[in-house]
């Protein structure tokens, strides 16, 4: 089993900043690359932020320079740094993870069960 805890969702106001955290734990052999993605209501779900087991980050062009994603690896841990929030980010924040589990010869993504982010004065 793998399980994904989201933390530190929140409702801010426009301008403000939220940090998410997530934490991979379970039978996880490997962790390639961990991120967040996020879905407004009547949208689709959508990448915010990525990054690798390397460090490589990707970023959504509408959260470029005011999110930032890091990660504690060997903890698999990552966190979302958001600043400068508007009322456009206003989601259901979700963590995945692309992993391969002990004992598995196939890699798989996991999810969180998501994280309310509330952006409104």
């Amino acid at each position: 089993q793998v399980q994904l805890e989201e933390s530190g969702g929140g409702l801010v106001q426009p301008g403000g900043s939220l940090r998410l955290s997530c934490t991979a734990s379970g039978s996880i052999f490997r962790l390639f690359l961990m991120g967040w993605y996020r879905q407004a209501p009547g949208k689709q779900r959508e990448l915010v932020a990525t990054i690798t087991d390397d460090n490589n980050t990707n970023y959504a062009d509408s959260v470029k320079g005011r999110f930032t994603i890091s990660t504690h690896i060997i903890k698999n841990t990552i966190h979302l740094q958001m600043n400068s929030l508007t009322p456009e980010d206003a989601a259901v924040y979700y963590c995945s993870a692309d992993l391969q589990r002990r004992f598995a010869e196939n890699t798989g993504r996991y999810w969180g069960q998501g994280t309310q982010v509330s952006v409104s004065s």
